[in-house]
């Protein structure tokens, strides 16, 4: 029997059904939570890195399309696991999903985006020691350094394109070479 005539049409057509998509959570934070603001992924709130490296830019994560807001651009991060903080889910999750050696990077500030009952905490972060960005599991279709004037010029990410002119704000008063 073929296999592919034994999915549902569903399969060919919703991205929620990649095959690259992993199956069922992988940790308790792995989780939507929802209220009077809408629905948002992570249990315990998420984090993303903001990586700046004054010669090549901003790392941006280009999102795979099963993902929500696929196909958009943001940093790497995530869900929080239970008890972590956002500095630690941060370096872990662009480690995870980017390559990004945490000692590679010196965090400069957080910004947080709260609605009460879930947060989000941007990481920004210098490189102070050079390294190679890879695709290094499933929730990226590309890796990119971006110029910082380049950065609005992309598809962004709802939530990091509202974040945006205040995080550039907030890397220019710690300084950059761009």
């Amino acid at each position: 029997m073929d296999s592919s005539a034994a999915q549902p049409a569903e399969a060919h057509t919703n991205p929620y059904n990649d095959p690259r998509r992993p199956f069922g959570p992988r940790d308790p934070g792995d989780a939507w939570v929802g209220g009077g603001h809408g629905r948002f992924w992570g249990r315990f709130g998420s984090a993303g890195l903001l990586v700046h490296d004054a010669g090549k830019g901003v790392l941006l994560q280009h999102r795979a399309t099963w993902s929500d807001q696929g196909g958009t651009w943001g940093l790497p991060g995530g869900a929080l696991h239970q008890g972590e903080n956002a500095v630690d889910g941060a370096l872990r999750e662009a480690k995870e999903e980017a390559a990004v050696p945490p000692s590679s990077v010196r965090v400069l500030f957080t910004s947080v985006f709260d609605v009460g009952y879930w947060s989000y905490t941007t990481v920004a972060a210098r490189v102070v020691e050079p390294f190679e960005a890879e695709i290094s599991d499933h929730e990226s279709l590309e890796l990119q350094w971006v110029r910082l004037n380049g950065v609005g010029d992309k598809e962004l990410h709802p939530g990091f394109a509202a974040a945006w002119p205040a995080l550039r704000r907030r890397l220019d008063l710690h300084g950059n070479d761009e």
